[in-house]
């Protein structure tokens, strides 16, 4: 019987160094090591360090008399008078009623911001007609625009509405013109070379490019829907938080006062919160030093 030998085949150049293998079929490949200039890892629950710092500064302040009661009341009047706010109702009533003039005027200042901000930044007619006036608006304080909504809507809810929806939209607009202008012109000619519809480049290119500006402003334009509502609630209103804390500036009764702070600081902070974990969501394909 014969035996055949066969020569080993010689392996072919590949270009790629012994550690440039891809991972094997399940397992994870590593992770790229930590940049020694970006700000470092994550801290476990770090956005409550600040808070709690505060908390701890005026708890002692006024446990040692440092901060007088009649300038701040103590921490712990403001739990008993939170408490007392809530068993009459008088705190979830006045808060839902907050909740829902934010959430109307918020969402139809955000749209208003993106369709705007679509509309000026993909056309020139659009910039000319559309940023003009915007820009004038930025100028202009919301709050100055008050006497002038009270006359043209009156004292109700819908003068109320169209101030935070106007305070709202301005940062939408800017920061999605901004990211929509600052497009890769490379993208547009690779869409244009692709034959892309106007509705494709939309959809693959304009709106990715344009959602780290989006959510910056809508980070900011979610604050300001909550302090731009502490102002219109105290023109003329008879309910919301801004009302009762208006009420008891009248009788001097800080307690309260420091009840509604806390609760604008709650909604503010959660709002925040919660457009931060879409971001994340949304923009997971980036790759940053914050991740």
């Amino acid at each position: 019987m014969t035996l055949t030998m066969h020569r080993p085949a010689t392996a072919r150049p590949t270009g790629r160094t012994p550690g440039d293998e891809a991972p094997a079929a399940g397992r994870l490949a590593p992770r790229p090591a930590r940049s020694r200039l970006g700000p470092g890892a994550p801290i476990r629950f770090g956005l409550a360090i600040g808070p709690l710092v505060l908390l701890a500064i005026w708890t002692v302040g006024s446990a040692t008399g440092l901060i007088d009661p009649r300038t701040l009341s103590a921490p712990w009047t403001v739990v008993t008078t939170a408490g007392e706010l809530i068993a009459d109702g008088r705190l979830q009533s006045n808060l839902w009623i907050s909740v829902q003039r934010a959430l109307v005027g918020g969402a139809l200042g955000v749209v208003l911001g993106v369709v705007l901000a679509t509309l000026a930044g993909l056309t020139r007619i659009g910039e000319a007609l559309i940023d003009g006036p915007v820009q004038i608006k930025r100028s202009i304080p919301t709050l100055a625009l008050i006497p002038l909504a009270i006359v043209w809507f009156g004292i109700g809810e819908q003068m109320k509405i169209l101030l935070i929806a106007l305070a709202v939209f301005v940062p939408v607009y800017i920061n999605t013109f901004s990211a929509l202008r600052g497009l890769d012109a490379r993208h547009v000619e690779l869409a244009e070379s692709l034959r892309l519809s106007r509705v494709g480049f939309l959809r693959h290119v304009a709106v990715p490019g344009a959602l780290p500006g989006f959510f910056s402003g809508l980070r900011l334009a979610v604050t300001i829907a909550w302090t731009s509502l502490v102002v219109v609630e105290q023109v003329n209103a008879s309910s919301g938080i801004g009302f009762l804390m208006y009420q008891a500036r009248n009788y001097g009764l800080t307690d309260v006062i420091i009840v509604g702070l806390v609760v604008y600081a709650i909604l503010g902070t959660t709002s925040d919160l919660l457009v931060r974990l879409l971001e994340r969501k949304a923009l997971s394909w980036r790759t940053t030093i914050a991740n």
